[in-house]
């Protein structure tokens, strides 16, 4: 995606399932499941990186031992830093105790980060500044042991001011109004009640300290997670750590966000993405699972696990955009829709450069867009051998014209090349433009000037602003006598809320195209009834109910649209002809059919407040806010 944005964020849990000492004897040191863990999180930090943080829980450790450790960082390699300090922590530890190196109980007695369950976090930002007390795992302490929770998550709700106001009903002061904070208090209350209610059923047959050991082992977290839970709307995959040592991992009705499972005699790993699993433990792709939409993976304090269902499946929406770019691209399943993607653009393509393979040279720009280059490349491959296949059928005269048509090849260059390896969005924003003109280099004396075609593959255009700004100057440099971009995802004309930093309508260059269409053929009163309809919804507290925004794109095609974007996107100065060229949803669909979370194209949202939402960020739009809009 040239035009990069904040989104998504990793997760990553390790349960042991076996004492402590058993690593260290079979694995030869004591740090097994600190490098388990660091693999996972490093194969996911693609999915954030303002942050990380690490947290561990010891079981069954004497009262008066630390049982919970935990670690975050905002420091330009937060990984680096993170787990550079565990290993310190270690060496620091064992320098005047060599001989309890192996020695599990003297470790768990007296370092930190020597329990059986682990939980990762990476952290992209979409909400509050990037500090250390923003970043995952929080931790809700008690000290009662069964009382404690931490919890990290990728997720986003879309009805905090809901959940805030729940949580003032049930007696709490929230510190603040944000969703990690809300969510956390309200699955801690619900953890309090749990106990309590245990504690009652208990409290005349047992005495402690043996009834807090009873509570633990009666605990029922599926009836807690329940409760906790069913007022969500978002989408999410949490993770919770108790005290006591039991974790559980839940995923919204939805299947909204991503999460997967590993599990044999040693340990259960959930992972944001598969590759992650596949990376730490070497196993098939088929033995890693998908956790249930609205389904939680619970791991009990003796390391038992199974998946229960929590609140009842929506239809499945779990997002395209995870298969268009954000996952990694070496899961076999992703690598294959996303040459697909490619391949299912070249209908459009041929006719843009009007059949003239020729005179067209084919490139792609990021190198995320690499894959589906190659789907189109493929594609066009195709298209070649049934156009030999018609011209052998048809007879060919001259052994020149043969010697021709067979060995024709599509024109591939790398055209565009990102030279260094930061991230542009990382830049502010006034600054953002002369960093996103360093980072590329373009190479020259390879378009024939004034009579080739290019065409660039993109993975998606969201604001256009790194293509009219730094990307179409440089290639128009190059004087091809077009320049086709190709978009393998469909317009975006809808914000996300459910953890993509993609929330303010004015960001998206199709509604910016659409509003200029509504104001060149006099329709503009249509902005002024969505934006009553709008605020008339949200006044009325009914606003989830429809999406008043998509009556402004209904007006026009999308061809028409993405012509207007090709207006929008194109430098003042440029010489050559410009187009551009999007998926279909139809087509997205046909890559991507287990993954059918298109709301950012088609504003068919998966959970109700989304409508809410989208209808709040025109009406944000509408009176030149600037905020978010949930």
């Amino acid at each position: 995606m040239s035009d990069a944005i904040k989104h998504e964020c990793g997760i990553a849990l390790i349960r042991l399932r076996k004492p402590y000492q058993y690593y260290i004897d079979k694995y030869e040191t004591p740090l097994y499941a600190v490098h388990k863990l660091s693999v996972m999180m490093e194969k996911q930090v693609n999915r954030g990186q303002d942050g990380a943080g690490v947290a561990n829980i010891k079981i069954d450790v004497p009262p008066g031992k630390r049982y919970i450790s935990r670690y975050r960082s905002v420091e330009p390699q937060p990984l680096t830093d993170i787990f550079s300090k565990i290993h310190k922590k270690f060496r620091k530890g064992l320098k005047n105790h060599r001989e309890h190196t192996n020695d599990a109980k003297w470790l768990q007695e007296n370092l930190a980060f020597t329990g059986e369950v682990w939980l990762g976090h990476l952290r992209y930002g979409t909400h509050g500044s990037n500090e250390v007390e923003n970043c995952h795992p929080m931790l809700r302490q008690s000290n009662w042991r069964s009382r404690n929770l931490v919890m990290a998550g990728n997720f986003n709700m879309t009805n905090v001011d809901e959940l805030f106001g729940k949580l003032v009903s049930l007696g709490q002061h929230p510190k603040e109004k944000v969703d990690t904070v809300t969510v956390m208090e309200k699955i801690g209350h619900f953890l309090d009640e749990e106990n309590q209610r245990v504690f009652e059923r208990f409290k005349g047959i047992y005495e402690n300290p043996t009834l807090s050991n009873v509570i633990e082992e009666n605990i029922d977290l599926p009836r807690l997670l329940y409760r906790s839970c069913r007022d969500f709307d978002g989408g999410y995959a949490m993770c919770g750590l108790t005290g006591y040592g039991a974790s559980f991992v839940i995923r919204d009705p939805a299947g909204i966000r991503p999460a997967f499972y590993y599990a044999d005699d040693e340990v259960v790993v959930v992972a944001s993405e598969k590759q992650a699993i596949k990376a730490a433990f070497n196993v098939d792709y088929n033995q890693i699972q998908e956790i249930t939409p609205g389904s939680a993976l619970i791991v009990d304090k003796n390391g038992e696990y199974n998946e229960f269902p929590i609140l009842p499946q929506l239809e499945k929406r779990s997002c395209s955009f995870e298969r268009i770019y954000f996952s990694r691209g070496t899961d076999p399943d992703i690598y294959n829709e996303r040459k697909q993607l490619g391949k299912l653009l070249i209908p459009q393509i041929l006719k843009e450069v009007n059949y003239d393979l020729e005179n067209t040279i084919f490139s792609y720009i990021p190198n995320t867009a690499e894959t589906a280059f190659l789907g189109m490349i493929e594609g066009l491959e195709e298209y070649l051998a049934k156009k030999r296949k018609q011209a052998i059928m048809e007879g060919i005269l001259f052994e020149a014209d043969l010697e021709k048509v067979l060995s024709f090849r599509p024109r591939i260059e790398k055209l565009v090349t990102k030279d260094v390896k930061s991230r542009t969005f990382i830049t502010a924003d006034a600054l953002r433009d002369d960093m996103v003109s360093s980072v590329y280099d373009t190479t020259f004396e390879v378009v024939r000037k004034n009579v080739d075609t290019v065409v660039i593959i993109d993975d998606s255009i969201v604001r256009g602003t790194t293509l009219e700004k730094s990307i179409l100057t440089m290639l128009d440099r190059l004087s091809p006598k077009k320049i086709v971009v190709a978009s393998s995802a469909p317009q975006i004309r809808f914000p996300d809320c459910y953890g993509i930093d993609m929330s303010k309508m004015k960001d998206f260059v199709a509604f910016r195209a659409v509003l200029k269409l509504l104001e060149e053929r006099d329709l503009e009163y249509l902005l002024e009834d969505t934006y009553m309809h709008s605020v008339t919804s949200i006044a009325t507290k009914n606003p989830y109910h429809t999406n008043y925004v998509k009556a402004l794109y209904e007006p026009f095609t999308d061809q028409e649209i993405s012509d207007k974007i090709a207006e929008i996107i194109r430098p003042k100065d440029l010489n050559a002809e410009l187009s551009v060229v999007f998926q279909t949803v139809d087509n997205l669909h046909k890559a991507c059919p287990q993954h059918l979370g298109d709301w950012y194209f088609t504003g068919n949202y998966p959970t109700l407040g989304g409508n809410k939402v989208v209808n709040r960020a025109f009406a944000n739009s509408h009176e030149g806010k600037l905020e978010r809009a949930y």
